[in-house]
């Protein structure tokens, strides 16, 4: 899976604009998330991947129309071309859960229409653009009628996100957004099936059945039996592999990785800092089968319950995840805080791991343009010294 997901080894060039299409193209599901305690999470997931490259490259992407936002995964930048396989979704909005609510928009009837209509014929909108009357802000719950509004027509395929503002989502008609696009192309709930499994397995690399319909959020038995046809028509190959009880299975696209992995040619050499929602550990059940990784986001956790930090980003060594970084980039000041840095239980202190983690720190501390580092705790204790020394290299 590293190899397919491009964590394998930093390219060879700097990286350009058209490297974070592809690289999102690679992986088909770009997740969003709006903690920035250092970059936020879409961006942080390009890094770990493309090393240094600009930040705006992603958002010129969502206004130029090559990435749209949907509900994915959960909600992601997506190749614009993937559109159809989503557009079922959309017209299918009641079955998207809590993102969408027949009853509220019943309720709001005249609110709804008033949104779309201001739209229609005023332009784009942000959700800053109406003013809230009843006092209240808070969490979702408690959104203001045309912040809903706005968001369940988004679901509803109504509205697109056209661009956005210091990561604001700014609003507008479907049909402006997308003008190419007509429900005449609109391929069968089958055939988008059948793609989404594809792009899931090739993404994955090497994947259980049970785990492919995490990647895309799709019916979990309409899934496993689109995978189990899809080997038998050849299109993804059953694999057996050691320790594995049930059957594993790849892509096509991927042959060539599996026979290099087969000979022992496929060695990851990268060492980089993932995003808690990096397609590699988004899914933490299999992130414990796969690399033994017991993983979950603690900002969610009382302070005084958590174990490891806020936002801890796991640590890519190889083929392996040895450990864990709890950062802070206070930008103003150029300072990444590392709060703490835990390596797994029977991880080897090996010269070589500790200067490629210190290496690993660096490079994401001057990416984030706060080149002082600034230690606070590591464990196990005997790493400190070693760590901070080669951090001083």
């Amino acid at each position: 899976m590293i190899t397919a997901q491009g964590l394998d080894k930093r390219p060879r060039r700097a990286a350009r604009k058209n490297d974070v299409l592809q690289t999102i193209r690679r992986m088909s599901a770009l997740q969003i998330d709006t903690i920035h305690v250092v970059a936020r999470s879409p961006y942080l997931v390009l890094w770990s991947r493309l090393g240094d490259y600009e930040p705006r490259w992603l958002d010129e992407l969502l206004a130029e129309g090559k990435i749209f936002e949907y509900w994915s995964h959960e909600a992601c930048f997506l190749p614009v071309e993937d559109f159809p396989l989503y557009r079922h979704r959309m017209l299918d909005a009641g079955s998207m859960g809590w993102k969408y609510s027949h009853e509220w928009i019943t309720k709001y009837r005249e609110e709804v229409k008033r949104v779309l209509a201001h739209v229609r014929e005023h332009g784009h909108v942000r959700s800053s653009d109406f003013a809230r009357k009843d006092g209240k802000a808070g969490g979702w719950w408690e959104w203001k009628p045309e912040k809903r509004a706005l968001e369940m027509l988004f679901t509803a395929g109504e509205l697109m996100i056209a661009r956005r503002h210091n990561f604001q989502r700014i609003y507008d008609l479907r049909e402006r957004v997308l003008p190419s696009w007509e429900d005449s192309q609109l391929p069968s709930k089958e055939e988008a099936q059948r793609a989404l499994v594809l792009k899931a397995v090739r993404a994955l690399g090497i994947t259980k059945a049970r785990w492919v319909s995490d990647y895309f959020r799709t019916d979990k038995r309409g899934t496993n039996e689109t995978t189990m046809k899809l080997a038998d028509e050849g299109l993804l190959l059953r694999v057996k592999v050691v320790g594995w009880k049930e059957e594993a299975y790849v892509h096509t696209e991927n042959r060539k990785l599996l026979a290099q992995a087969q000979t022992g040619r496929l060695q990851p050499v990268l060492t980089t800092l993932l995003s808690p929602f990096d397609p590699l550990v988004w899914d933490r059940a299999r992130a414990r089968e796969m690399f033994g990784f017991d993983y979950r986001l603690e900002c969610y956790t009382p302070e005084h319950k958590r174990r490891y930090g806020y936002f801890t980003l796991p640590i890519l060594h190889r083929d392996g995840l040895v450990g864990r970084l709890d950062p802070k980039a206070h930008r103003k000041d150029g300072i990444l805080e590392v709060k703490s840095l835990h390596l797994e239980s029977g991880v080897a202190l090996s010269d070589e791991l500790i200067a490629s983690i210190a290496s690993a720190i660096k490079e994401f501390a001057a990416w984030h343009r706060t080149p002082e580092i600034m230690v606070r705790s590591t464990s196990p204790r005997k790493a400190a010294a070693r760590i901070k020394r080669e951090l001083c290299r």
